[in-house]
């Protein structure tokens, strides 16, 4: 059965685009069919750690919301982009990073039942074993029909005040909208913190699991989201941490 996953932060910066790239990578390594869909449409990046070109994106998440393709016809198949031995396939749904339809979502917005109808819509047409929703910081529309649709939703966090107070806020609406599984995600974490101490702060925080603690880590701040940071360093505590919170998500 295929699953639908969000990964969710509630403010930006927390490393949300590249742990859904990594996440997708080591699933896609274990042979499954991966789908990838940049939903945080005022700001998309997650193109550019699968080395996706403007040049290649025939269509966009954009031209879907608009009419003017099927949903499956905005997933580009990057698995050769990815690097090391992937015996899955990724397809990334993009947004644009053209000025002009950027501002024109902004301006004029879209119909949020479209994405819903999208994602189970490219599930079936490309045979997915899972779908990963990168969605946009903060709590809007799009955001709670992502989470309210999820088998599965990874929140991220960085050890910082005001990620903790915003992310209260993510976690008590998931709850609300019994997501099957949730695991939060601690990122960035820097050297002087004991990782059990901040797992356990966290659980009892939030009343919620600790899927991973991830270190700080100057090698993904050198990579600058240039390529996938679990196939560059698979030896990496970064990645073991990663590896974990996958094998989880698969259970």
């Amino acid at each position: 059965m295929s699953k639908i996953i969000s990964i969710h932060s509630f403010r930006g910066g927390t490393g949300k685009s590249n742990t859904t790239a990594n996440i997708a990578a080591m699933l896609a390594a274990d042979g499954a069919r991966v789908g990838v869909v940049d939903t945080d449409i005022a700001s998309p990046g997650i193109h550019v750690l699968f080395n996706l070109d403007e040049s290649e994106m025939v269509h966009s998440l954009n031209d879907y919301l608009w009419g003017k393709c099927a949903i499956e016809d905005a997933a580009h198949d990057v698995t050769g982009h990815l690097g090391g031995e992937i015996s899955g396939q990724v397809f990334l749904i993009p947004s644009s990073i053209k000025a002009g339809e950027i501002a024109r979502i902004l301006r004029e917005g879209y119909d949020v039942g479209l994405l819903n109808d999208g994602f189970r819509d490219v599930v079936d047409k490309l045979k997915l074993d899972y779908l990963l929703i990168d969605t946009h910081p903060g709590l809007n529309e799009e955001t709670l029909l992502s989470i309210a649709i999820s088998n599965a939703l990874v929140i991220i966090l960085r050890p910082d005040s005001q990620d903790y107070q915003g992310t209260a806020v993510t976690v008590d609406v998931a709850k609300k909208l019994d997501v099957p599984k949730m695991l939060m995600l601690v990122n960035k974490v820097p050297n002087t913190l004991d990782p059990e101490d901040v797992r356990a702060r966290v659980e009892q925080t939030y009343d919620a699991k600790v899927g991973a603690v991830l270190p700080h880590s100057d090698e993904m701040m050198s990579l600058a989201s240039s390529g996938i940071f679990s196939i560059r360093f698979p030896d990496h505590p970064v990645t073991k941490g990663l590896r974990s919170l996958v094998d989880q998500l698969k259970d």
